[in-house]
């Protein structure tokens, strides 16, 4: 290479007017001088850096595709040759086959140097023989790529690129590759390739039969074969083949995918033990029977107390489930120190009921297993409150009264489970009322859950003073605790008021709270008003949130849309939907509420049908609005889609329910059913530990639509 006819291509792009993940790309022809230099060092430094501004985190940018073909020139002059042939094979795989967004000029840049890339197939060097061969199949040519590559595979011996050949056959022709992946698998072959064919073979859709199961669990623990491959999203190979099983979501897939993972976790190997409890864990996340049929392996997984820990995070998916092994979780958790504490911590899911008494023997030394009874860990847990105990109650009034008492987050959790028990627990209310500038925000939804009639009038004292001069970030909640007690709404019109401040932190919890006293908030409505942002100017997600808020406050407290459906209009106006979605489904509902009144924003609403989870909140809307708009079976299947996707399930099917029984035709009947009753989780977002529990909720939810439907 003419490295000063390089430098002199590189210096005539305009990188400065070009952008990457970091803004401005003028630093790109740095590093690329770099890669060009002597230093290994600095090139090193160089290729790092690129991966973190023209691909970063698999995200491409304009400046990427300028940049493409100076790095091809770079590798095919042997500048750090494998090193950017698997740049340039991640560029491709964050790129678009179409259309004229960046992503397309990134890919088809990366595939305008395809020439370079398929000699490289062929080089001496298995490195760069593996890094070519990936980044061929990222660019997605296939008719060009696979001749090359069923060449190169029918010369290949080195185990790796032969790894990698099948994993690159595989994905630009998953079904074509499914006759050499299953010839594969056979014990004729290195590990890495056997199970990349089995992968491949998952890939091309192949039934799993005893074959594959055989060779899978001969190959455990499977980790280490694909930890030198470029295909990342396959590092976790009995995980991504549990996934994949589940996913087809057929009674003999789950059965194969069960099979396996029954064996796997009995396995007398430690390692495959470990990768099997991750892929159960994953198994847990995506199918509603897991917790069934991984229950028998769960009481084998922890018979060995040494080896019991690694169980713990499934023990605690399977919950109930996994009630055989409470007993030797009982006698872990009756232990001291940490290793206890997780004992217990899984204990609290699996039999809260033997929880609750070992957490109260030692409740200071055991904030995990706190935190799991209190829900943080298992946030939206179906059913009730973790079980009252009588003894807990007194260890956590001793807790919250001892001179070195709790840090502000235990004391919170505490508290909490002091308000989950209600009424139980009103001997805490001393406690309570101490601690209640420590916990301003929890503590006076729990001495309103908790108190007795005979000590209303004092609690509330406590409480209106708290609203009045306690800390800022408690006030609205005392002021609420108040009107839960007594009625009184005095205190909260005034911590109200005092909280809507234009811009302020609390505008959108203010307004909501005043929009839940409807007339009786006549007074705030100046303040309301002045704490709308003004429209002119830009605005952020919470101060829009917060616009929707007061603009719903002000329709509930005067019943006059003229000042609340201009400023819906104003926030449905906004032109960044991709980021306003769940600001938009608020407006809509809010819309909602107004009803016929808000006729001039239909429009806008019918514009939000496009958007799968904008889809429900505006089908309210328009319902609400003007429900001749709306075509019934269209309506439901649009509705039923964006339920399938799991983009506001709950409200969609909320929306089913007001669209009425003529809505459904029979095909969308058999989709409301297959939402209660497929294996495959609806819910498969949000955290880990809430993802089951929100499902078993939305399940239960689309069985009761369907009963309702089905009864109209």
């Amino acid at each position: 290479m003419d490295l000063a006819s390089f430098l002199a291509d590189v210096d005539t792009q305009p990188w400065a007017d070009l952008r990457h993940a970091y803004g401005s790309a003028a630093d790109v022809p740095g590093h690329l001088r770099a890669l060009a230099g002597e230093s290994e060092e600095a090139a090193s430094e160089a290729i790092s850096a690129l991966y973190g501004s023209i691909l970063h985190q698999g995200s491409v940018y304009e400046a990427t595709a300028r940049a493409v073909p100076c790095l091809a020139r770079l590798a095919g002059a042997g500048c750090r040759t494998e090193d950017l042939l698997v740049l340039l094979g991640g560029i491709a795989e964050g790129g678009a086959d179409d259309g004229d967004s960046d992503e397309a000029a990134c890919r088809a840049a990366v595939v305008g140097e395809l020439a370079l890339i398929l000699t490289t197939v062929d080089a001496e060097a298995p490195g760069l023989r593996r890094a070519a061969v990936w980044a061929a199949a990222m660019t997605g040519a296939a008719e060009r790529v696979l001749p090359v590559l069923h060449r190169r595979w029918n010369a290949e011996t080195d185990p790796l690129v032969r790894a990698e050949l099948l994993g690159a056959m595989a994905h630009l022709d998953p079904a074509g590759t499914a006759a050499a992946a299953t010839a594969a698998i056979g014990v004729d072959e290195p590990g890495e390739v056997r199970i990349a064919a089995l992968l491949a073979c998952v890939d091309g859709g192949q039934t799993w039969g005893s074959a594959h199961h055989g060779a899978m669990l001969s190959l455990l623990p499977v980790n280490g074969l694909v930890e030198d491959r470029l295909d990342l999203e396959r590092n976790e190979p009995l995980q991504y083949v549990v996934e994949e099983l589940l996913r087809r979501d057929t009674d003999a897939d789950r059965d194969s995918a069960y099979t396996l993972l029954d064996a796997a976790l009995r396995s007398a190997v430690p390692e495959a033990r470990e990768e099997a409890l991750w892929a159960a864990e994953t198994a847990c996340l995506y199918s509603r029977s897991a917790p069934e049929r991984l229950s028998g392996a769960g009481e084998a997984l922890i018979a060995d107390p040494a080896d019991a820990p690694s169980a713990y995070s499934l023990l605690a998916k399977l919950g109930g489930r996994a009630a055989a092994a409470a007993p030797a979780l009982a006698r872990i958790a009756a232990g001291e120190g940490d290793p206890a504490d997780r004992a217990l911590e899984a204990l609290v899911a699996v039999d809260p009921d033997r929880a609750a008494p070992l957490l109260a023997r030692d409740l200071e030394r055991r904030p995990r297993a706190l935190r799991a009874a209190c829900g943080f860990l298992f946030a939206g847990a179906a059913g009730a409150s973790f079980p009252y105990d009588p003894e807990l109650l007194d260890a956590i009034r001793t807790r919250l009264a001892a001179a070195d008492g709790p840090h502000a987050d235990e004391a919170v959790r505490l508290v909490s489970l002091l308000g989950a028990w209600g009424s139980r627990a009103s001997a805490a209310l001393p406690e309570l009322l101490a601690v209640l500038p420590l916990c301003p925000g929890a503590a006076p939804k729990a001495l309103a859950a908790v108190c007795p009639p005979e000590h209303r009038e004092a609690t509330a004292e406590a409480l209106t003073a708290a609203a009045r001069t306690g800390p800022e970030e408690g006030r609205l909640a005392a002021a609420t605790a108040v009107r839960e007690l007594t009625g009184e709404t005095g205190p909260l019109r005034a911590a109200v008021a005092a909280r809507l401040t234009p811009g302020g932190p609390a505008v959108r919890e203010a307004a909501s709270l005043a929009a839940g006293l409807g007339p009786e908030a006549a007074g705030l409505v100046p303040a309301l008003r002045s704490a709308l942002r003004d429209r002119a100017g830009d605005r952020t997600i919470p101060q829009l949130d917060a616009d929707v808020e007061i603009a719903a406050a002000l329709w509930r407290i005067t019943g006059d849309p003229e000042e609340a459906v201009p400023v819906l209009a104003g926030v449905l106006a906004e032109t960044e939907p991709m980021w306003l979605r769940w600001t938009f489904g608020r407006a809509a509902r809010a819309a909602a509420g107004i009803g016929g009144a808000a006729r001039t924003l239909l429009p806008a609403l019918e514009g939000l049908l496009i958007e799968p989870m904008q889809i429900p909140s505006a089908v309210l809307a328009l319902h609400a609005i003007a429900p001749e708009s709306l075509d019934g079976p269209r309506t439901a299947g649009l509705l039923l889609d964006a339920a399938e996707q799991d983009a506001d399930a709950e409200t969609a099917l909320e929306a089913l329910v007001v669209l009425g029984p003529a809505a459904l035709t029979e095909d969308g009947r058999r989709r409301l059913t297959a939402l209660a009753e497929q294996d495959l989780r609806v819910r498969a977002s949000g955290l880990e530990s809430g993802t089951a529990p929100a499902d078993e909720r939305l399940r239960e939810q689309a069985r009761a639509v369907a009963r309702t439907l089905a009864g109209a």
